[in-house]
């Protein structure tokens, strides 16, 4: 078993991106795209059990976690071309691509730009479309002029977990809260720019890799529509639904990777 602290690359436009690996180098890799306010640690959970299929490449996407903070909006574009980049640098041709919320879009977008160099894609708690783009611009401008990321980090966590497990001390949830107050807010307001600015209805028809789409049934972010909707567009996709909020990987681990292991690990 290798695993090495977090190191970074420089993109193209100078801006770090912290990554690390866990797990057997021999094993196929299955890079880990995260949500935004989030670092690479949402999966920590999962690695266990991950770890038994695959060498995990999880890295903290620009404006979040170790990696660099600029100002100003992000694109889509951007953000998958940092994963390109990443891969690149890594000398990684082609790897298996677990994405959840905004990873799930920047996971879309790697199917559909550089199908190529992605195996099979997994695509959860996500949508191919968060508009219209109009109601973003309020919370980004309210969020980039409050005193700190006190209140986001509040509304984020109840739209990602159920109430049973926000009460209380629920270890899992504070590490949640405690990355959230760590973030910078210009990376949060340059992420949902992005999402803003997205629209995959009609070229999400171009992914052409093996996919598997899985919904949150009480998800109030992207929600079990948005979920069937993209597994409608993407030719031959597979949809599940989970019974858990925006966080499927954390709140229902085990059926999330009942869902997700025998979907990578099959042979086509």
């Amino acid at each position: 078993m290798t695993s090495h602290v977090r190191t970074s690359i420089t993109t193209g436009d100078g801006i770090r991106i912290a990554y690390r690996f866990d797990g057997d180098e021999n094993k196929p890799v299955l890079l880990l795209s995260n949500s935004i306010g989030t670092d690479l640690h949402m999966w920590d959970g999962q690695v266990p059990a991950l770890t038994e299929h695959f060498r995990l490449l999880r890295y903290d996407a620009r404006g979040h976690g170790a990696s660099g903070v600029p100002g100003g909006p992000y694109s889509l574009d951007r953000l998958g071309r940092d994963v390109v980049e990443l891969l690149d640098a890594l000398g990684l041709q082609r790897v298996h691509v677990l994405g959840l919320s905004l990873g799930g879009i920047v996971a879309q977008w790697l199917g559909i730009h550089v199908p190529q160099r992605v195996d099979r894609l997994v695509l959860s708690n996500t949508a191919a479309y968060l508009g219209p783009p109009s109601q973003w611009d309020r919370p980004i401008a309210e969020l980039l002029e409050a005193p700190d990321m006190q209140a986001t980090a509040e509304s984020f966590l109840h739209n990602w977990f159920p109430a049973r497990m926000l009460h209380g001390d629920n270890e899992v949830v504070e590490g949640f809260r405690r990355t959230l107050l760590a973030t910078q807010r210009e990376g949060v307001a340059g992420s949902w720019a992005a999402v803003r600015d997205y629209d995959l209805r009609r070229t999400a028809t171009l992914i052409p890799n093996p996919t598997l789409v899985i919904a949150g049934e009480h998800d109030t972010v992207t929600s079990a529509a948005h979920g069937k909707e993209l597994a409608a567009t993407v030719p031959g996709a597979r949809f599940t639904v989970l019974p858990t909020v925006h966080m499927a990987n954390v709140e229902g681990q085990a059926q999330f990777l009942d869902a997700v292991v025998p979907f990578l690990t099959e042979h086509s």
